[in-house]
């Protein structure tokens, strides 16, 4: 997966958390099932931004970007900040 379609990626994941957040105002969806999805979808946000980030530093020291692979949500999400 190229940058762009990481972007892609991440576009098309936003463009979802606010229908979520739409649906939910119109009263089609409950706040739990917005909930559960939400959480989906911001775990899949933040591996996309992390993929990301990983393959702008390779390219910077002049690694190979394509070697970089998405990493688990249970990794991404116990970085340390």
């Amino acid at each position: 997966m190229d940058d762009k379609n990481v972007l892609t990626r991440i576009n098309g994941l936003v463009e979802e958390e606010h229908e979520l957040r739409q649906q939910l105002s119109q009263g089609k969806i409950s706040s739990t099932e917005e909930h559960e999805r939400l959480k989906d979808l911001e775990e899949a946000l933040d591996q996309c931004w992390d993929l990301l980030r990983r393959r702008r530093a390779a390219r910077e020291v002049g690694n190979d970007p394509e070697v970089e692979k998405a990493h688990s949500v249970s990794e991404v999400e116990n970085y340390i900040q």
